[in-house]
């Protein structure tokens, strides 16, 4: 996968700053892999991604005990996905709550952002890797009438933009 290290993180908030949700993956308990959609918080990105959460939900035992993580992103109408690794924290504070604090999380935090149930999970990312015009319907069509007609796979790159950035 080439390196965009030229591109770095703002290539990466470029893809993600208009995503509403993202998969939070974790791994569970029993040691298998476990995953749940998670609102996007982010106003910005540099090499943290946040979300909120309840404070006695699974996921914060999971991640207690395993901080490995991943994020997942994805507009399939524009054949762009994201993939975010990287260690989770538990963070208790009121102060950055209220910073992130939208009226939209009334829904689930009806108290406000001083609900003592509203705990954050803070994401270093370790790894970007994203994908776009992934098997968009131009590629993929050419892609097909090269293996029909010539019966040649074509390689990853051929049909998709691949990118990768370290932390």
């Amino acid at each position: 996968m080439p390196n965009a290290a030229d591109d770095g993180p703002e290539k990466v908030w470029e893809l993600i700053k208009g995503c509403h949700s993202a998969l939070l993956v974790t791994i569970g308990q029993d040691g298998r892999i476990d995953s749940r959609p998670m609102g996007c918080i982010q106003k910005h990105f540099e090499d943290t991604v946040w979300f909120l959460t309840f404070a006695h939900s699974l996921k914060l035992r999971e991640i207690g005990e395993h901080d490995h993580v991943l994020v997942s992103y994805a507009n399939p109408s524009k054949y762009e996905y994201v993939s975010l690794s990287g260690r989770a924290k538990i963070v208790k504070d009121p102060q950055r709550v209220k910073e992130f604090w939208s009226e939209a999380f009334r829904v689930w935090f009806p108290s406000g952002p001083d609900d003592p149930e509203l705990t954050l999970i803070s994401v270093e990312v370790e790894e970007a890797k994203y994908w776009t015009n992934a098997a968009s319907v131009a590629t993929y069509a050419w892609a097909y009438l090269k293996a029909r007609l010539a019966g040649v796979r074509p390689d990853p790159k051929e049909v998709t933009d691949l990118g990768s950035v370290r932390f």
